[in-house]
């Protein structure tokens, strides 16, 4: 029988790695404030640990800034530019979780977001999607997470080009772990 954490989540004490292809982040921001664009980040790594008690259980995530998609090649390459995001000196984001709330299958999960050199408070709102094996007899447990940025509050003013994107950025995590083998 498996530890799991008293009446929270149906899942087993230990290290939660990601199932990296069955994961993704997503974003959305304003363009011209009429419609937006959106993209995603393929280059992700993340651990969840589920201790004894929500206290003892963290999230913890860096994306590399780099791996931006947008649909559009032209327009990745200029968002990684030292114009934008800069990811020569900005090269990822980090996440690390300061506290989990909630109770069935919707949960907040609080934390500090950093890019480049500034770190701000982050929260997401989280809903567990559940726990299934898979195939090769490996248990999966999914979330989706949903919150959002200001691009002023991590120095992302992008010059001149600020009056066509909106401050507001959306982010959307789809995230499968794996559950630790004994």
């Amino acid at each position: 029988m498996t530890n799991t954490v008293s009446h929270t989540l149906p899942l087993a004490v230990g290290r939660w790695a990601i199932d990296t292809n069955h994961s993704s982040v997503g974003f959305a921001i304003k363009h011209l404030g009429v419609s937006k664009v959106r993209g995603r980040f393929a280059d992700v790594d993340a651990e969840l640990v589920v201790g004894d008690t929500l206290e003892s259980s963290a999230v913890n995530a860096t994306v590399g800034l780099a791996s931006i998609d947008t649909g559009n090649t032209d327009r990745d390459a200029h968002v990684r530019s030292a114009e934008l995001l800069d990811v020569e000196n900005r090269p990822e984001m980090k996440f690390v979780s300061l506290g989990i709330e909630g109770d069935a299958s919707n949960w907040v999960l609080d934390g500090e977001l950093t890019i480049g050199e500034v770190t701000r408070p982050m929260k997401f709102d989280v809903e567990f999607g559940g726990v299934e094996s898979f195939f090769d007899g490996t248990r999966h447990a999914g979330f989706e997470a949903t919150g959002e940025i200001r691009r002023k509050d991590f120095d992302l003013s992008f010059g001149p080009l600020s009056a066509l994107l909106g401050d507001v950025v959306k982010v959307q995590l789809d995230l499968q772990f794996i559950e630790p083998t004994v």
